[in-house]
């Protein structure tokens, strides 16, 4: 089991296949997609090997990642090789939604267990100023397509932004009260590239938190491979209610989850000051050098991030990981 020098254990991996990315979220990306390196992603053997050395190595739960990783051709196929890594329990997948509604039976055919869908806003319009992108109903009809597959878990991700929808919870607690998901308030993170839009934008998920609790919303209890989110229960809403706070007291004492980039790279905090190359132990199918250059690096994975004194590490957009 990967085990860090804090105690925490590693049982979840975010894998990125692409930082490529067709929406522009202003807090992301609002000049679209700018590549600064050759394109040279993980090939399909190299994820292949990934998955099998952080399988062996305690890894249950895989969620693939982008920038946006639909727009990967061979996506299926990565979807089905990981899911039949001995070892891996669970495979979710992170996706703006663009080709939801037209792919999402051929990934659940391939394997896929639970899905996270990135929309911020329910209002057609504001989704459409945020995206770049007038497809809200048509990727609400790929949620709605997920749910009635019967995948085990469908969450909607919504960055929290003052401006944009930060005075319209009671719309996504309506949209809740009968759709059975799981929609995660996310509080803005800084990144390199979006400082000024942070200082705007930033809302605190604790309000929220405080008024869930005032109107009867309960907690769930969390499994070893979730994620960071709080998550509430109201037996009269069908769906539930997360929060996932950043910035909260404590936020990084859970930590389960390690990332590796499109390029190869370990991550062991979304806020690492650095990208930590593992490409050279993926060119063949010895898995020995490669559990060992896992092993040893996460003795360098520090006891939280550093939000808190506005540094970001390589972090210039969030595309670069999926978050």
């Amino acid at each position: 089991m990967l085990t860090d020098n804090f105690g925490r254990r590693f049982y979840y991996l975010r894998l990125s296949i692409t930082d490529v990315c067709n929406f522009r979220c202003d807090y992301c990306l609002p000049e679209g997609y700018q590549c600064d390196h050759d394109r040279d992603f993980l090939s399909f053997k190299e994820i292949q090997r990934i998955a099998r050395a952080f399988a062996s190595l305690g890894t249950e739960k895989i969620r693939i990642t982008g920038g946006e990783p639909s727009l990967r051709k061979d996506l299926p196929e990565i979807l089905a090789a990981c899911k039949t890594t001995p070892g891996i329990k669970k495979l979710a997948i992170t996706t703006n939604g663009y080709k939801l509604s037209s792919q999402i039976h051929d990934w659940k055919d391939a394997g896929l267990d639970a899905l996270n869908v990135s929309i911020d806003s329910l209002d057609p319009r504001q989704f459409h100023a945020i995206t770049g992108h007038n497809k809200l109903q048509e990727i609400l009809s790929g949620v709605d397509q997920a749910v009635t597959l019967g995948l085990s878990q469908v969450k909607i991700n919504t960055v929290l932004m003052r401006e944009y929808n930060g005075s319209d919870i009671d719309t996504f607690l309506n949209f809740v009260k009968e759709t059975p998901v799981t929609l995660r308030f996310i509080e803005l993170m800084q990144t390199g590239d979006n400082q000024v839009f942070f200082n705007k934008q930033h809302v605190q998920g604790s309000r929220i938190k405080q008024q869930l609790v005032l109107d009867g919303w309960l907690p769930v209890i969390k499994e070893k491979s979730s994620g960071p989110a709080q998550e509430f229960y109201h037996p009269n809403y069908k769906g539930k209610i997360g929060l996932i706070m950043p910035y909260s007291k404590d936020f990084c004492a859970s930590c389960n989850r390690l990332r590796i980039s499109a390029l190869g790279k370990l991550h062991l905090c979304l806020f690492a000051d650095q990208g930590l190359s593992l490409r050279e132990h993926i060119q063949n199918n010895d898995p020995a050098p490669l559990i060992a250059a896992i092993s040893s690096l996460l003795n360098d994975k520090k006891a939280s991030h550093f939000l808190h004194k506005k540094l970001t590490g390589a972090t210039k957009n969030l595309s670069m990981l999926g978050g």
